[in-house]
């Protein structure tokens, strides 16, 4: 486990942290899920890659039920990245890393 991933543990450290960051990269997931486990690697790959430019987080879905509501976040993983607190883009599912690297340098340019 990277310590570049903060792993978010209730809705106000979320809110902390989108007020924080101008780009964040959240992976919505829960222990159970297999296709999370999946992309954890990729994940801690983005965390380093991109350290310095964007923060990677991750939600537990069932310990952060609000947030996934919010989020309208229907199935695990979704990975989302936040622009100044806003939506910017979104992948569901199992990718592979350039998938998610296409998505950052297009956003963060």
């Amino acid at each position: 486990m990277t310590e570049k991933i903060t792993y978010v543990k209730n809705t106000s450290e979320f809110d902390e942290l989108l007020a924080k960051e101008q780009f964040v990269l959240v992976d919505f997931w829960a222990t159970w899920c297999a296709p999370c486990r999946m992309i954890a690697p990729v994940i801690e790959q983005i965390a380093d890659k991109y350290d310095g430019k964007v923060t990677v987080a991750k939600v537990d879905v069932d310990e952060n039920q609000e947030l996934s509501i919010r989020y309208g976040i229907q199935s695990i993983p979704t990975v989302v990245l936040f622009k100044n607190g806003k939506v910017e883009a979104k992948e569901i599912g199992v990718k592979p890393l350039s998938s998610f690297t296409n998505m950052l340098d297009k956003h963060t340019a």
